[in-house]
């Protein structure tokens, strides 16, 4: 099914002339912003070429900007180290298959960082950093580049790579899974290779070539998890380090990003609804960068490049409608574009039902579709829609076994996350495939307050209508139940971070809809959690969540809904909450908080109801560490199977035998 579906990311095309003419107009409000440019983008093209002729009053401009300061993260995509055309990707997925089915199961594990340049793999093998030949990747034949061990770190793994230019350096971001503090390594790359130096706290990097041939990193530095300052540094015998801007706003936070042909490294400084792009010229680091458009409140922007044109994608100006399905997003550019050469992939992270995939061919958009889970043909997938209060239809994403039989006897895993505009998971994960085998039900729920539907979705479920993803996640279940997959009894729901607080709020609003729950660093404890600016991201968050020290409106508004301030004496579902020691992100005492309330109001309704009345389970597991979320704990994995087995009186025998076979015990 189609419909027209208004996406509120336009990507927009300017050329550096024009953004000149934008920079030096004090007083610009989204409309005269978009309208003014958006006719141009139709009419004319222009090169960079024209732009470099006219640095000095670009320097003006740079100089001229009072609460930043230049001395001499995370909104953008990551930028994929391996990427693949999409066709290629789905031609790849029976390769995939045929390598699970054929590979010793036992084996598995979870890629790491990996990227290419020029004739090379980078990756990490074992507990080393290594390279090898194109055509050698998938040998044992590889050069060893440096050893991890040598950082004395516990279990240390690669989080990313980068190479510089012509391949005389390497650079790569390491973590361990206790922690989110990350050191960044730059290896010269010779007949000996050899560590040339190491960064602490270091967020994202990015290399360069100046015009005298020599490699220039550019590393942002993080410090409480806020990440303000940019680096710029140099190796051999021109060695330096220094501090090249400064964000002076701690409600920001500063990204690097390299377009993707390697021509321009972009400075972002960005919150969760406003950002601002400086371009840096890739051929001439030294000099001060450009401002691409000063932050406007509501306004957000990207900056991509290719054959001397910028592409600016942003949520501003005239919506264009496209026919296409409503779980589809992505960054598409004006009409008049041919979409042969755009330089973005059309993105669709919900995987919709029979596996819809989207490719361009001979100019045109349009849809394969396929009945079978391409991986392991043994998975239905299907899309449902619920009618949220208000009428919204939410899309849900389901899997189950091919051959399951009466599905309203079946076990159902409800996923939900809804914040911040990010999509929901559903990547490939084992113990997700081991459940599908074993009989369970998998439901996405799309929630509003994610950003499957694009930003208007994000907007539609944050600050003031948070509770629309509530809604949302109530009646999606509801669907679930009434369409016959699965019952009440036989229902667990399943959150990480953020999604949490759906999650608490449902547990608390319609608990008979639950038999259990399991939650990883969740955020149950708002209200006082956004009015402790100490807190490292409180600042950050107002965006989001509101900001009640000084709003009325949002205090009152965040105490409808939160989890911790909603507890009332009355049956819950039982209930597994993991968490980390020393969380930054989500700190423990607002965990351990909400488990202890939660315990009394348990107790309480227990003496009330008599004899008789079997209370449900509350377990806190508390890790060691201080990371956030650690998706491939296998600890973790098996401590939440082994509750919802309990929880559901499930045999668990054959799951964790399965299990088994993909992840080393």
């Amino acid at each position: 099914m189609q419909q027209k579906s208004k996406l509120f990311l336009q990507a927009l095309k300017y050329s550096i002339p024009h953004l000149g003419k934008c920079m030096q107009k004090q007083h610009l409000n989204h409309c005269n912003f978009a309208d003014h440019y958006y006719n141009r983008i139709k009419l004319k093209k222009y090169h960079l070429t024209k732009c470099l002729q006219s640095k000095p009053t670009i320097s003006e401009l740079a100089r001229n900007i009072p609460t930043r300061s230049f001395s001499s993260k995370d909104f953008l995509p990551i930028k994929q180290e391996n990427e693949k055309p999409l066709s290629e990707n789905m031609d790849a997925f029976e390769k995939v298959r045929t390598k699970l089915e054929t590979q010793p199961q036992e084996e598995y594990e979870i890629i790491n960082a990996e990227v290419k340049h020029g004739g090379f793999v980078y990756y990490q093998e074992g507990c080393c950093l290594v390279r090898s030949k194109d055509e050698e990747a998938d040998n044992d034949n590889y050069e060893v580049l440096f050893n991890l061990e040598e950082l004395k770190l516990d279990q240390p793994f690669i989080d990313c790579i980068r190479v510089a230019p012509d391949e005389k350096y390497v650079a790569a971001k390491i973590r361990t899974e206790d922690s989110e503090a990350s050191t960044c390594i730059v290896v010269k790359l010779s007949d000996q290779p050899v560590m040339e130096a190491s960064f602490p706290n270091v967020s994202s990097f990015e290399w360069v070539k100046d015009e005298e041939e020599e490699d220039v990193l550019f590393y942002t530095f993080q410090r409480n998890l806020r990440c303000h300052d940019v680096y710029r540094a140099t190796f051999g015998d021109n060695k330096r380090n220094e501090r090249f801007y400064t964000e002076k706003d701690p409600s920001y936070f500063v990204f690097l990003y390299l377009t993707k042909d390697s021509r321009f490294l972009t400075i972002n400084i960005m919150n969760k609804t406003t950002s601002e792009v400086w371009l840096i010229d890739g051929l001439s680091p030294w000099d001060p960068p450009v401002l691409i458009q000063k932050r406007i409140h509501g306004v957000l922007y990207y900056v991509e490049h290719r054959d001397d044109e910028l592409y600016i994608l942003t949520n501003v100006g005239e919506p264009t409608e496209f026919k296409l399905p409503p779980w589809a997003c992505g960054f598409i550019m004006d009409t008049n574009s041919d979409p042969k050469n755009c330089p973005f992939q059309l993105c669709s992270p919900i995987r919709p039902p029979k596996y819809y995939t989207y490719k361009f061919a001979e100019g045109k958009l349009f849809e394969e579709t396929g009945h079978e889970d391409p991986i392991t043909k043994t998975s239905r997938v299907l899309r449902l829609e619920a009618k949220s209060k208000d009428g919204k239809s939410v899309p849900m994403t389901i899997f189950h076994k091919t051959d399951s039989e009466d599905l309203q006897k079946k076990p159902l895993l409800v996923h939900v996350y809804g914040a911040y505009g990010m999509d929901l998971k559903m990547n490939f994960r084992p113990e997700r495939r081991v459940l599908v085998d074993d009989g369970w039900i998998l439901a996405y729920c799309h929630v509003r307050g994610g950003g499957e539907l694009g930003l208007q979705w994000h907007a539609d479920g944050r600050l003031t209508k948070k509770l629309n993803g509530l809604a949302d996640l109530e009646a999606c279940i509801k669907t679930l139940h009434g369409q016959g997959f699965s019952q009440p009894s036989l229902t667990t729901l399943t959150a990480f971070s953020a999604g949490g607080v759906l999650v608490g709020a449902l547990c608390n609003s319609n608990p008979e809809l639950l038999r259990a729950v399991t939650l990883e660093a969740p955020f149950l404890d708002v209200l006082n959690t956004m009015m402790d600016t100490t807190l490292p991201l409180t600042l950050e968050e107002l965006e989001e969540w509101g900001n009640p020290s000084s709003d009325e409106k949002h205090k009152n508004y965040i105490k409808r809904y939160c989890p911790y301030q909603n507890i009332k004496p009355q049956h819950y579902p039982s209930i597994h909450i993991t968490a980390y020691e020393n969380d930054e992100r989500v700190p423990l005492k607002g965990i351990v908080n909400y488990t202890e309330k939660l315990k009394e109001a348990i107790t309480e309704h227990a003496k009330d109801t008599g004899e008789g009345y079997q209370a449900p389970n509350v377990v806190l597991d508390i890790q060691p560490g201080g990371n956030h979320v650690i998706e491939d704990s296998h600890k973790k994995i098996t401590a939440q199977i082994k509750f919802l087995y309990e929880e559901l009186g499930l045999d668990s025998t054959s799951i964790f035998e399965n299990l088994k076979k993909y992840l080393k015990f």
